[in-house]
C-alpha cells in the first residue's frame, strides 16, 4: 500500500506544523487544504511571518479602518490583528485538536520579543494573548532565555499551555524541561486538570549549521569541510536523547501518574540554507516518535514531492552524534559560544521583525485615517 510521505512522517510519529500564517491563507481555504491533503495538524507563528502577512495582505483593510477609526494605537492594532488570525486558526484546526485530544491542532502566537528579558512582562502578555483569542488549543510562545523560564513556568502552572522557542544548546534544553516540570507541579498545586495543559520545546536546526558550516570554511581544512552540514542533525538528535531521559524519569512519572503530557520537541528552523545540502535533510533526517516538525511552506512542499521517509533516524544515532560535537571542539569551534551567540542573534531578529511590524501597522493605520 503507498502513501505520501507527509502520511508516512504522521504514520512515524512526527506531526507536521505549518510555519507560517496570514488571514488569506486561511479565508482562501490554504490552511484547510494543507489539512486535508499534506498531513498538516498544526500551524506556528513568529513576528518575522506577521510582518510579510500584513506587508503583503489586502485581507487586513477592513480591520485596520475599524481600529483607525476607533482610536486604537499601534501596539493595540497588532494585538487585536494578530490574535484575530491566531483565532480564526485555531477553529480552521478545532477538529484535528478534537481528534488527538489536544495534542495537536495547535495554533502558536508569541509574545512581543521585546519582553524575552523580562520575567514577569512575558507572564502577563501571555496570560492577555491566551484571554484574548479565546481557544483552548492556542499555545502561547515564550522564548527560552534566562529570563524566559521561570514565565514559562508560571504560565504553565495558570493552566496554560506553552511553545517554548528559540532553544539552540543542550544544557539550554534540559533547564526548559526543569521549567516544563516545574509548571505542571504548580499547576498540579493549583488544581488545574494536567491532561489540558500541553507545551512543545522548539529545537532550532538549520541555523546551528549556518553558524559552524561559516566557521568550518574558515578552517579551511578537509577535516572541517568533512562536518559541514552535520551540526543541527547531531545537536537535535542529541536533544532527543535529552527528551527519552528525562520523560523516563521518575519525577515525571508521578506527574504523568496524575495526567500530564508529556513536552514534545519541535524541530523549528527546518528550512534548509544551504544549496548544498538535501532540500529536506532537517524532515527526514529528524524523525522519532513524540517529535513536531514545523516548516515553512517551501520545505513542506519539498517532503511532499520527494521527501524519503525511511523511518526512525534519531534514535541509535547519539555515540554518531556526540562524535560530531567532539570533532567540532578539537577544531576549536566552541559549542557554547556558537549557541549563546545564536540565541542573541534570534533574539534580536525577532525585535527588528516586530519593529517592521509595528511599522508596517502603523502606516496602514495613517492611510485609513486620511481616507
Amino acid at each position: 500500500m503507498t502513501s505520501t510521505p507527509t502520511a508516512q512522517l504522521s504514520e512515524a510519529g512526527v506531526s507536521i506544523w505549518l510555519d507560517d500564517l496570514s488571514r488569506e491563507r486561511i479565508v482562501s481555504g490554504s490552511l484547510k487544504d494543507l489539512i486535508d491533503n499534506k498531513n498538516v495538524v498544526g500551524v506556528t507563528t513568529n513576528p518575522s511571518i506577521f510582518a510579510a502577512a500584513l506587508a503583503n495582505g489586502e485581507s487586513y483593510a477592513a480591520q485596520v479602518q475599524q481600529l483607525s477609526r476607533s482610536g486604537a494605537d499601534v501596539d493595540k492594532a497588532v494585538f487585536e490583528i494578530t490574535t484575530d488570525d491566531v483565532l480564526q486558526a485555531c477553529d480552521v484546526f478545532a477538529p484535528v485538536a478534537e481528534a488527538t485530544h489536544g495534542v495537536d491542532g495547535r495554533v502558536s502566537i508569541e509574545v512581543d520579543p521585546r519582553l524575552s528579558r523580562d520575567t514577569e512582562g512575558t507572564i502577563r502578555e501571555a496570560k492577555e494573548l491566551f484571554d484574548k483569542v479565546g481557544r483552548y488549543n492556542v499555545l502561547i510562545k515564550i522564548p527560552a532565555t534566562k529570563e524566559g523560564l521561570p514565565a514559562i513556568s508560571a504560565t504553565l502552572a495558570a493552566g496554560i499551555s506553552v511553545n517554548v522557542t528559540l532553544i539552540f544548546s543542550l544544557e539550554r534544553y534540559r533547564e526548559v524541561i526543569n521549567a516544563y516540570m516545574v509548571g505542571i507541579e504548580q499547576a498540579k498545586e493549583n488544581g488545574h486538570d494536567l491532561s489540558k495543559i500541553h507545551s512543545v520545546a522548539s529545537f532550532f536546526v538549520s541555523r546551528v549549521d549556518a553558524e559552524i558550516d561559516k566557521r568550518l570554511d574558515a578552517a579551511g581544512t578537509d577535516e572541517a569541510k568533512a562536518l559541514k552540514g552535520k551540526a543541527g542533525l547531531a545537536n537535535a538528535r542529541l536533544a532527543y536523547q535529552v527528551f527519552e531521559e528525562q520523560f523516563a524519569s521518575e519525577r515525571w512519572q508521578v506527574l504523568a501518574a496524575a495526567g500530564a503530557n508529556a513536552q514534545r520537541p519541535l524541530w523549528a528552523s527546518t528550512g534548509v540554507k544551504d544549496p548544498a545540502l538535501p532540500d529536506t535533510l532537517y524532515v527526514t533526517g529528524l524523525v522519532a516518535p513524540h517529535t513536531v516538525n514545523t516548516m515553512p511552506e517551501k520545505t513542506l512542499n519539498a517532503t511532499a514531492d520527494h521527501g524519503e521517509v525511511t523511518g526512525d533516524t534519531i534514535t541509535g544515532t547519539y555515540e554518531e552524534s556526540n562524535a560530531v560535537l567532539d570533532a567540532l571542539d578539537g577544531l576549536g569551534i566552541s559549542y557554547n559560544d556558537v549557541v549563546e551567540q545564536l540565541e542573541t542573534e534570534g533574539l534580536d531578529k525577532f525585535v527588528v521583525s516586530w519593529g517592521e511590524l509595528l511599522k508596517t501597522v502603523q502606516t496602514a493605520l495613517d492611510t485609513a485615517k486620511e481616507a
